[in-house]
């Protein structure tokens, strides 16, 4: 039955062209943005997940930059430290020289003294971003040196931990600038120079090595974190990245299937038409 009251065909065609035309704007969006899900209007449940992961990126990525200035810190006190290992170990050749008879004692103390003296220097100035890990007080609230690790959230809830990595002041103002060491004057106290220094050698050896242990953790966890990140940027993108290949197959398509529905519209609205001629 015909009708020039409804147009069934018109009202299917419309219908169809209404939907292959929201098909072919989420079709161009995907393709403008490169994202399936752009907004939680696309899939709220993805969205969300995807929101959360990329805090959870932005902040490694700080992380990682604090660790990479930590590195740097602990590394500039390694390296002081390991300079004030040479000082001592030129200090006991020195005192080791006095202990046999010939040698001007006031000459070795005045050597020993001003590389004492180099030493204090090295210490005081062994510091980066306002932390020195060779000094007494060289450490704003404390004497540990701390930096953030990694961050932890915990399964199912927005509860995050932080993980910190502590590291020691080797406190070498108190143990070796202010240790004990006998002045040389003669052969004897030459020899007991030789065994305090024996002893502040011992301080500076383990207090570089600990500073070594702890830069190479920093060292690791910085990388650590880094490809963390970058995990974590991957399965965002395979959560809400459009697959470009199928989007462009799609788009046209849908392209062709508009034309197609814009064709049918008007072949149905031309159809009560044809009922003219009947009363001709």
């Amino acid at each position: 039955m015909s009708s020039i009251l409804t147009n069934n065909g018109a009202i299917v065609a419309l219908q169809t062209l209404k939907s292959v035309n929201s098909s072919l704007t989420k079709a161009q969006s995907e393709i403008s943005t490169g994202k399936s899900v752009a907004n939680a209007q696309d899939n709220a449940a993805i969205w969300a997940i995807s929101k959360v992961m990329e805090t959870d990126e932005s902040a490694f990525k700080t992380i990682q930059s604090g660790l990479n200035v930590a590195e740097a810190t602990v590394a500039t006190a390694r390296v002081g430290a390991e300079q004030v290992t040479k000082l001592l170990n030129e200090m006991k050749t020195l005192a080791l020289n006095a202990g046999t008879d010939g040698f001007d004692y006031d000459k070795v103390q005045t050597d020993i003294t001003a590389k004492m003296s180099q030493i204090t220097s090295i210490v005081a100035g062994t510091q980066m971003n306002g932390v020195n890990l060779l000094s007494t007080n060289g450490i704003d609230g404390g004497a540990t040196f701390t930096v953030v690790g990694s961050l932890n959230r915990e399964v199912g809830t927005a509860v995050t931990t932080s993980n910190n990595i502590q590291v020691a002041s080797v406190d070498f103002e108190a143990g070796i600038v202010g240790g004990t060491l006998t002045a040389i004057t003669d052969r004897a106290s030459a020899d007991t120079a030789v065994h305090d220094l024996e002893a502040l050698i011992e301080l500076a050896v383990n207090g570089s090595a600990a500073l070594g242990s702890a830069g190479k953790r920093i060292s690791d966890q910085s990388d650590f974190v880094g490809k963390l990140a970058d995990s974590l940027k991957s399965g965002i993108g395979a959560l809400v990245d459009a697959n470009m290949e199928e989007a462009s197959a799609r788009l046209q398509a849908l392209q062709t299937q508009q034309q197609l529905g814009i064709q049918s519209l008007s072949i149905a609205n031309q159809a009560p038409s044809s009922i003219m001629a009947l009363f001709r």
